[in-house]
């Protein structure tokens, strides 16, 4: 039944939210509705909201399910985007991932699904 989902984060700055999403994570823009942001990368969409309260992203995030988790990790660990406590690595719940944060705050990781269960 369920197909899909899309997270909807926090954005405090909209200029500066699509040059990052743009620039850094290599997403392309779609839309920009008075700061209501909707972004894509091969079949992930992301759409982020307006808020001028700074603590918001500092709570919230997603997790994105992916393949070729390494050559991500790759593109992404020499611009800087790697959250400290967020390198790749392999988790006992059979997930190897890691976790970015973006320009707001908000916590984006990025998993694998390595286990070999459908």
């Amino acid at each position: 039944m369920l197909e899909s989902a899309v997270p909807i984060l926090a954005s405090l700055n909209a200029d500066e939210t699509i040059k990052f999403y743009t620039e850094k994570l290599g997403f392309s823009l779609h839309s920009n509705w008075d700061g209501y942001l909707i972004f894509s990368r091969d079949e992930i969409q992301s759409h982020l909201w307006p808020t001028n309260d700074g603590e918001i992203p500092k709570n919230t995030g997603c997790y994105v399910n992916v393949t070729k988790v390494d050559q991500l990790y790759a593109e992404y660990q020499p611009l800087g985007l790697i959250h400290p406590n967020g390198k790749l690595e392999t988790k006992p719940w059979g997930m190897r991932q890691f976790s970015i944060l973006d320009n707001n705050g908000n916590i984006i990781h990025f998993g694998e699904d390595i286990s070999g269960e459908e």
